[in-house]
């Protein structure tokens, strides 16, 4: 089945005002998922496509514990079909219009494979750690490769929580010894929430959830004994974003400052999509876009 245009409604756009995040049940055309997690699988085990190292690795093979949350960041480098994906210029008009920008163009991906009981990641905000931006937006685009259900350990939202303050989860993150929640927590009680609603993202293999990058979520712990659950998350920032002129990007996306030049390299921060049609040029000789109907075109490798 071919990709057919998601249209967001007005009723959609509001929701995910109030809530901070709108759940889908299909975005992924048929066979995309599967070629996705033949490949997500591959790249953890040292295979890159292009030859390009990923910006983080957290998890190898033979060294690591084995019930932990695998995670590579912008896997987009490394390996042509994630790239499909990750730059496809329907992931920057979607999470360009819930939020309400120009354009959009990829901050970061992040790649997640969850084993068999499997620990969770702390619950957190997004915002808390762009603060080398200008402006400091994201908006995130999840996406269950496998059925997602709490057992598998997906993702977790609380509702409303965007219109909390931004706050700093220090110490653990990929596998917290105390509560996941506990940041969360502490956040609700400042903002004067009791009881912080939870919603569970239960949606089929190719479903996905958009967030805004002030809401809390995090990835529940794994409860089944068997499988591995597979999912993406495409991080987009404003098309016309910056590097903040003072604050640090930190020892990863610092390298990709040039000096006295505030401007974000679109060889490393490539535009999806704008209003105006402009879309970074060498996007249309590097892969294939998955979520359109273009004939497939010659990779640069």
């Amino acid at each position: 089945m071919q990709y057919k245009p998601i249209e967001l409604t007005d009723a959609q756009i509001q929701q995910f005002q109030e809530d901070g995040f709108l759940i889908l049940e299909n975005l992924l055309p048929d066979g995309l998922p599967e070629r996705l997690i033949d490949r997500m699988g591959r790249l953890f085990y040292g295979e890159f496509e292009t030859g390009i190292y990923p910006d983080e690795w957290y998890w190898r093979p033979g060294l690591s514990l084995p019930d932990v949350t695998r995670e590579i960041c912008n896997a987009w480098k490394c390996d042509l079909t994630i790239a499909s994906l990750v730059l496809s210029s329907e992931i920057g008009r979607l999470t360009a219009t819930l939020a309400g920008w120009e354009g959009a163009r990829i901050g970061q991906d992040s790649m997640w494979m969850k084993p068999p009981l499997a620990s969770a990641i702390a619950m957190h905000q997004d915002g808390a750690y762009i603060d080398y931006l200008t402006p400091p937006q994201m908006m995130t685009c999840w996406i269950a490769l496998n059925n997602a259900t709490a057992a598998d350990g997906t993702l977790v939202y609380a509702r409303g929580s965007h219109k909390w303050d931004l706050v700093d989860v220090e110490g653990e993150f990929h596998a917290p010894t105390k509560d996941y929640r506990w940041a969360m927590l502490q956040a609700a009680e400042k903002a004067g929430v009791d009881e912080p609603e939870l919603v569970v993202v239960e949606v089929p293999a190719g479903g996905c959830a958009f967030h805004h990058g002030r809401t809390w979520h995090g990835l529940c712990k794994t409860t089944r004994t068997e499988g591995v659950f597979h999912s993406i998350g495409l991080h987009t920032i404003p098309s016309n974003a910056q590097f903040h002129p003072t604050n640090k990007a930190g020892y990863i996306y610092g390298r990709y400052k040039r000096v006295n030049d505030v401007t974000m390299d679109e060889s490393f921060f490539p535009v999806l999509w704008t209003q105006n049609g402009y879309r970074s040029p060498f996007l249309s000789n590097y892969c294939n876009d998955a979520l359109s109907n273009s004939p497939v075109v010659s990779s640069v490798y």
